[in-house]
Order: C-alpha cells, then structure tokens, then sequence
C-alpha cells in the first residue's frame, strides 16, 4: 500500500543540496525548491529515508517527512497554496 508524504529539507551546504535534490526528484515531484510531494511504498520509504540520512550531514541539516496518508486525493485536497500553486504533474514517478 502507497502512502503520501510531504518532505522538507533545509541543508546548508552547495554540495550536500545538490545532492538531496537529485536523490528527491527520483523519488517524488517537486512542489517548491525544498518540498516534494513523494507517494511511496514502505520499502520506498525506508530506502529513502536511508539514503536522505547517507547524504546529509546530520548535525547541521534537517529533513521533514510528515506523513500525508493512503488517499492520494484526498491528501492532495487538503494541500492549500498561495499564488502559483503546485506545479504540472509529469505522470508518475518510478522508483527502481
């Protein structure tokens, strides 16, 4: 069973940052420049999770996961946004 997740990161170094938004875009769809939208299977979220804390240095970065639950639409419903709004979704993100 897929479950939604918002991730959130703030990572203070160049290299490191570079690093945790290319790992993110493989597992979900950007919403803003440090936010991703991520619909992901248990395994997936642990993989995740791992490689996030293989990639950070966890004494001056932080990464948010909350947990959006198993309704996609609903979950996505519930996101309210100012301005622009959520990007185009590009069709689905496959995790190998």
């Amino acid at each position: 069973m897929r479950r939604c997740y918002l991730v959130c990161y703030d990572i203070r170094d160049a290299k490191r940052l570079r690093s945790v938004h290319r790992l993110m875009k493989a597992y979900g769809e950007p919403w803003q420049y440090s936010v991703f939208w991520c619909t992901l299977k248990a395994i997936d979220r642990v993989r995740l999770e791992t490689e996030l804390r293989e990639t950070m240095n966890q004494r001056e970065d932080q990464i948010l996961i909350v947990d959006l639950g198993a309704n996609e639409d609903a979950a996505r419903e519930s996101s309210s946004f100012l301005g622009v709004g959520t990007p185009k979704q590009e069709g689905s993100v496959i995790v190998v």
